[in-house]
């Protein structure tokens, strides 16, 4: 028998929301696991916050939205501000009831803003690694490091001579040349020899131009670094620094000094590419007992490591580990909108990185506690 289509609206609901979300939804073992971490963070939230004032969004709100648009890789607040609206399962997820009004983008933005100005990312980090110990999916001692280009919120079109950066634009436009952009007929970079040194992004001042290897594009980035626990793949510590040529090297001895303060006895080791090989980093990882595991750069020099390393079967368990490193910066890139960074300067950027990498290894500890170890 056909159904007919009923226009008029019941005028109450007596499904649940609860009930309409299915009981083996991937997100609800998420916020099992989300849930006690924010209840942890309790007293960091009070930091943020006045006694006195009208009430502002529930920070555990705001951070269960924000693990939301790393998740389903939505790209700004307005659109999540639009599937808060309507989707029931991100309604849930969040915290919020079917009657419950949406916020408004810019009034989020601007509560997500204190999250930002505050160490959450980091404290969330920290009680995300945390849990990971807890369940026993962290080695402590085999470690992998890498860092990847992030590409700034600025184009090579605000890349200019740090004595016209305060110019109006006809006033620094260049005499002649071919070339000119015409989208935008008052730039005309083509010819000129650019630098770090003596131009810098009006747009982003902190970002620095940089190319990752050779044959590829130099563009407007930041630089963010990962840790990697060797034994699931799991990121234990961040860093977010300029784009430099030593950006990373710095970064290895910054963890390596971080794992020293939190680990002070034990042998650990830290695996990494050819870029890592050479005389300097070797030796200021050794004075902290740390076993440098990099790959051998020698093909255009001699190898700061030999033998005595290599031939240990570790070395070569090492190496093959640290490619899952390289998985953490795929989905941080493709999902966690990092391919590009939304936010200008260091403290921002760092925080969004920092979120991403712990919504990251959130997700892996959900499925690695999903199947037996």
């Amino acid at each position: 028998m056909r159904g007919t289509h009923e226009e008029q609206q019941p005028l109450f609901s007596y499904v649940s929301q609860e009930d309409r979300i299915p009981g083996n939804h991937p997100l609800r073992a998420l916020r099992r696991l989300i849930d006690p971490i924010l209840a942890d963070m309790s007293d960091d939230f009070a930091a943020l916050y006045s006694a006195t004032g009208r009430p502002s969004i529930p920070p555990e709100q705001l951070l269960r939205a924000l693990v939301l648009q790393t998740l389903y890789t939505i790209r700004s607040e307005r659109l999540l501000m639009e599937e808060l609206n309507y989707n029931l399962l991100f309604r849930w997820f969040v915290g919020l009831t079917m009657d419950d009004a949406v916020w408004n983008h810019s009034v989020f933005s601007k509560n997500r803003d204190r999250l930002l100005d505050g160490d959450i990312a980091e404290a969330f980090m920290v009680r995300v690694v945390d849990l990971a110990r807890k369940e026993k999916l962290l080695s402590d001692e085999h470690f992998t490091v890498d860092g990847t280009l992030i590409e700034a919120w600025a184009s090579h079109k605000s890349f200019k001579k740090k004595d016209a950066a305060g110019q109006d634009d006809d006033e620094a436009r260049p005499s002649g040349g071919s070339g000119s952009s015409l989208s935008n007929p008052t730039v005309d970079f083509h010819g000129e020899t650019r630098s770090n040194a003596t131009h810098a992004s009006t747009t982003d001042p902190e970002a620095r131009l940089l190319k990752k290897g050779p044959g590829k594009e130099a563009k407007l980035s930041f630089m963010g670094h990962l840790l990697m626990d060797n034994r699931h793949g799991l990121a234990v510590d961040t860093r977010y620094t300029l784009a430099t040529g030593r950006a990373e090297r710095e970064s290895a001895v910054s963890f390596a000094l971080a794992r020293r303060r939190e680990q002070d006895r034990g042998r650990l080791t830290f695996g990494a590419d050819k870029n890592y090989d050479t005389q300097d980093l070797v030796e200021k990882l050794r004075a902290l007992e740390v076993t440098p595991h990099v790959a051998q750069n020698d093909t255009t020099r001699s190898s700061a490591i030999d033998a005595r390393t290599t031939r240990h079967k570790g070395y070569d368990v090492s190496q093959w580990k640290r490619k899952l490193v390289e998985e953490i910066f795929g989905w941080l890139k493709t999902v966690g909108l990092l391919r590009k960074t939304r936010f200008k300067g260091l403290p921002r950027g760092g925080w969004m990185f920092t979120f991403a990498t712990a919504v990251y290894d959130l997700l892996r500890i959900k499925n690695l506690l999903a199947t037996p170890c």
